[in-house]
């Protein structure tokens, strides 16, 4: 994988709600998540991203001292960061977005990623011509099971890389696990044209995350209240 000593940061401009590190996917630079950090910063939560290097992202997260420290990946990184959890990494959650069903796949077009313009453009910016790691499989379904912390998958509901259906399927056997599926989305979930709604949904998890079970409702929404005369 490449080694990343310094990864992109992006802080709160006050009090520090949480702390995420995110390992890239397959040949995508740092700044790809620009968008992603500054967003998630603005609501309090310190974000770092590192390319491709799910070893620097989980010894970073572990000296952190604002949690709840949560470890994401995208692409093939949603794997590395799963694998990791397993193997008892120092995290309080996990978040795994396009999360790769298949390891053998080749690395998706730009349009198979996102139909978000501004996303299109960052991709064309951000290209990296370094050689790409290979993706690791997804830990076997035995394994999955015996993670103790709550993961979130965000996954496009058209993502043509990793089907939904047979990522479900994948993680069949995760104990605490949570679905976000960006309706009629593609790949690059974090990046597409639902990017608001996702981030949005994210720090609504997060802040379950706090309160110490992510399953613990914070808001309710009620399809309709009568209103007393």
């Amino acid at each position: 994988m490449t080694t990343t000593s310094s990864p992109a940061l992006w802080a709160p401009p006050a009090r520090v709600r949480g702390t995420l590190a995110l390992v890239t996917g397959r040949g995508e630079r740092a700044g790809v998540y620009e968008r992603f950090g500054r967003r998630l910063s603005s609501d309090g939560y310190a974000v770092a991203v590192f390319q491709e290097d799910v070893e620097a992202a989980s010894s970073w997260l572990a000296q952190s001292t604002d949690g709840p420290r949560v470890l994401v990946g995208s692409d093939a990184g949603a794997s590395a960061v799963l694998h990791q959890v397993v193997r008892g990494a120092a995290v309080d959650a996990a978040v795994i977005v396009g999360t790769l069903v298949d390891a053998e796949l080749d690395v998706p077009s730009d349009e198979q990623r996102t139909a978000c313009p501004l996303h299109l453009g960052v991709l064309a910016a951000e290209a990296s011509s370094e050689s790409l790691a290979a993706a690791e499989p997804l830990p076997a379904p035995a394994d999955l099971a015996a993670i103790e912390v709550p993961v979130l998958a965000i996954h496009g509901g058209a993502d043509s890389v990793s089907p939904l259906p047979h990522l479900l399927e994948a993680l069949r056997t995760v104990p605490d696990l949570e679905l976000v599926e960006t309706v009629d989305g593609l790949h690059d979930a974090l990046n597409d044209q639902s990017h608001r709604s996702v981030a949005a949904s994210l720090v609504l998890w997060l802040e379950r995350l706090r309160t110490g079970d992510a399953r613990t409702a914070i808001v309710r929404t009620h399809e309709s209240i009568a209103v007393a005369a």
